[in-house]
């Protein structure tokens, strides 16, 4: 196995022993590269999985009010007096972050671990009080990296690794919302959902002072262990191309490779069951694949009365993610979350994926706090014991608008209701959805061009449909009536057509009758 760099202490003097004191801790440089971290990990899957124990002293008694107290204190910043277009700071461990995740820098192809102390943090109240001074820690809890992604003279968030194996990023003018993750191992079945952390990252910074750095990472499981890659570019959209070795321990009922993960509450196609100001509530809105053949699906989100999941099967999809497509502030009127900012996120496979799916999950929530929407891609194969895989892969996080060029007209947005006529009294079993396009090829169209509906559905039975296009705008509307049995799962799927040729994307949509 690839030897660990290890934290040399010089030893104290004999010469004056009352007055003998260690030196300050030093990291001994090690030989790097990803390879030897593959090679590492790959030596680590033919162990037993090891979990870290807990930790003792003032880091296991510190609980959530305890852990609010504490900030990492700005001018013990990584690289803050160096020519670098980054610099870096870590989250304490403690309360939910038990175990250490220990962090190194690589220069030269050799790597030297970062220590930090009780001295780089802040203990506000009285919790000063009890921590003692100068006090080594084992580990941190994550880290995060600014750069001056908006202006040229404040150092802006940009990316931040914490806890398990999450992650999230920012393009320009984004706001924190949507994770990610370095991997999903059986999310929502009935093995029970194991959830993998980094233990470890490198940091290499462009030596030519560049905009990119990259990070390096260790993933360990129960089920498996993994050597990770992150080129982070900073942008409008920032770019991480991602490089994962996997190595099984253990066989995997699902492996979700490139999982994200959001929030959805409500909006205009559930709002009614939540008494709030804000027109709409969530980190993302909407499913988007773009197929290999160039095709698009748009899949609205729900948060729905019970646990669903939805495969859509795929061969070599170009992109799939999760998309926060409104970015009006008076779609949200909410001044402090501003959810007009939140991030979109895509993947964009490099390389053949081959066959498989991607995987959406729903999970009821009545608290904006908790993110209840999971994505990712399953491969065709099942991960087996012994297996070693490798995916690479590159996440696109920004506003990702529209392009207004292309030919299909997108999803503008999603509405629905009691099915039947307004004023009279409302069915049960009924629903109606309005579904708006806006743009493409359709969108100069008059409003008597010969445009069709293309409407299936499963579980249900369509009672009516309307297509028209709203006065004074690039925007078409499809209405859909339909009628279900009591707990039934309904699958619809629509897109406009006429030419001869599709549209508009594959609107899908998935309504549980739970009246």
């Amino acid at each position: 196995m690839v030897a660990l760099p290890v934290r040399a202490f010089a030893q104290e003097s004999t010469t004056d022993a009352a007055a003998a004191e260690k030196a300050a801790p030093v990291a001994a440089p090690q030989q790097f590269s990803f390879d030897l971290l593959t090679e590492e990990m790959r030596l680590l899957s033919t162990q037993p999985h090891v979990t870290a124990p807990a930790p003792e002293g003032f880091l296991g008694d510190l609980d959530y009010d305890d852990y609010r107290l504490i900030r990492f204190a700005d001018d013990r910043a990584r690289w803050k007096d160096e020519e670098t277009r980054f610099r870096l700071a870590a989250f304490h461990m403690g309360w939910l972050f038990p175990e250490p995740v220990r962090l190194f820098e690589v220069e030269g192809g050799m790597a030297s671990e970062m220590l930090f102390s009780t001295d780089d943090f802040e203990y506000l109240n009285d919790l000063a009080d009890r921590v003692p001074e100068h006090a080594e820690l084992p580990g941190v809890a994550g880290f995060r990296l600014n750069h001056p992604i908006n202006r040229p003279d404040k150092w802006d968030e940009l990316v931040a690794f914490v806890g398990a194996s999450y992650f999230r990023a920012l393009g320009r003018n984004s706001a924190y919302g949507i994770s990610a993750r370095g991997l999903a191992l059986n999310t929502a079945t009935a093995q029970g959902e194991e959830f993998p952390r980094f233990s470890r990252f490198y940091m290499e910074r462009d030596t030519a002072g560049g905009d990119s750095i990259t990070v390096y990472a260790t993933l360990e499981s129960p089920s498996v262990t993994g050597a990770y890659r992150f080129v982070i570019t900073p942008g409008t959209e920032t770019l991480m191309d991602v490089t994962c070795r996997l190595f099984f321990r253990q066989d995997v009922a699902e492996l979700g490779v490139a999982p994200l993960t959001s929030m959805f509450l409500f909006s205009e196609k559930n709002r009614a069951e939540f008494d709030d100001f804000r027109p709409n509530v969530h980190d993302s809105d909407g499913l988007r694949i773009l197929r290999a053949d160039g095709d698009v699906i748009w899949r609205p989100l729900n948060n729905p009365p019970q646990l669903t999941g939805s495969y859509f099967a795929e061969t070599a999809p170009r992109r799939f993610g999760l998309h926060q497509r409104d970015r009006f502030f008076d779609s949200y009127q909410d001044t402090h979350s501003r959810y007009e900012r939140r991030p979109s996120l895509d993947v964009e496979p490099l390389g053949d994926w081959g066959n498989g799916n991607v995987r959406l999950v729903e999970i009821p929530s009545d608290l904006e706090a908790n993110d209840n929407i999971v994505a990712y891609w399953v491969p065709e194969a099942p991960a087996k014991a012994g297996d070693a895989r490798e995916f690479a892969y590159r996440l696109h996080w920004g506003d990702l608008a529209h392009d207004s060029g292309e030919p299909l007209a997108y999803v503008f947005e999603t509405r629905s209701g009691h099915g039947g006529f307004a004023g009279v009294e409302v069915q049960q079993g009924t629903r109606k959805f309005v579904v708006d396009y806006k743009g493409g090829l359709i969108g100069g169209m008059e409003p008597d061009a010969e445009i069709e509906a293309v409407v299936t559905i499963a579980n249900g039975e369509i009672t009516g449909t309307v297509v028209e296009k709203i006065p004074d705008s690039d925007i078409w509307r499809l209405v859909i009536d339909i009628s279900a049995a009591d707990g039934a799962v309904v699958e619809l799927a629509a897109h406009l057509a006429g030419f001869d040729r599709k549209l508009t994307e594959n609107w899908l949509y998935q309504w549980i009758n739970a009246a």
